[in-house]
């Protein structure tokens, strides 16, 4: 299969152009799974609370979900993309990945980075993995690389890819963690963020770019550069993610001892 990440410039509020030039790039290149970034179609730097709900959308109803699965069904593809969802009154930072057929899934980011615990309801849906035919796909939002528990729930439950939409904005730390989550896992990755800046508050901030896609080995397929609005893919074996061996006599899940381990929660 192909998997691609999407890189762009949202432009705060204007939902309708962000998803128009989303689906334009994405038009340019070929792939089976695109990941865009967190928060793609409104931007990131919400000033309120109230702000965030007038952005927020149903899902699968909304109009950017349906847009997704509309261009899913023309492209013959799955997308996996960031947005805001609102539900029964409560506004979450969500991400959905979509096919030909519909809504295939959906999840609302855990771990919610500074300022987004003062705009969103930390989420409450699982971890899951989900089979699209072609590869079991999982998806993490952002911040949830900094936990290794996030990844490492995915790929006990048989992740192949992990779809990571992301506004990130200190350098390298995702670029780091990521390909570390890969490795430790045996799983590609594909972390898609954006670019620019927005000073809508008393802080200016400057995503970093960089999107990546990386294998199960840690090696970086797909690295693109900090200020470019491009999509790139790339061809994979998601079979590549089935071997979790290092050698004859280790195996990066198989060789957990979960009971010295000490409980978290």
């Amino acid at each position: 299969m192909r998997i691609g990440v999407v890189q762009m410039k949202p432009s705060f509020g204007a939902v309708e152009e962000n998803i128009d030039r989303a689906l334009a790039t994405i038009d340019q290149a070929k792939s089976d799974l695109w990941v865009l970034p967190e928060l793609f179609a409104t931007g990131y730097q919400f000033r309120s609370r109230a702000e965030a709900r007038s952005y927020a959308e149903s899902i699968p109803d909304g109009p950017t979900t349906t847009r997704l699965i509309g261009a899913a069904r023309k492209l013959d593809a799955f997308i996996c993309a960031g947005l805001p969802e609102i539900d029964r009154g409560k506004v979450y930072n969500a991400a959905v990945l979509v096919g030909p057929d519909g809504l295939v899934s959906r999840y609302r980011k855990i771990h919610l980075f500074f300022h987004e615990k003062e705009l969103f309801s930390p989420g409450d849906l699982p971890f899951s993995v989900v089979d699209i035919g072609i590869a079991k796909v999982g998806m993490m939002i952002c911040f949830d690389h900094f936990f290794p528990e996030a990844a490492r729930t995915l790929a006990l439950d048989g992740v192949q890819v992990i779809a990571h939409p992301a506004n990130l904005v200190i350098p390298l730390y995702a670029q780091l963690t990521m390909r570390v989550r890969a490795l430790e896992n045996g799983v590609f990755t594909a972390t898609a963020n954006r670019v620019g800046e927005e000073a809508r508050a008393d802080t200016t901030l400057r995503f970093t770019g960089e999107s990546q896609i990386v294998s199960p080995r840690g090696e970086v397929l797909v690295s693109l550069s900090a200020t470019e609005e491009r999509a790139q893919a790339v061809e994979i074996d998601p079979g590549d993610a089935l071997d979790k061996a290092l050698n004859p006599l280790n195996d990066r899940l198989a060789d957990r001892r979960p009971s010295f381990y000490k409980t978290l929660n």
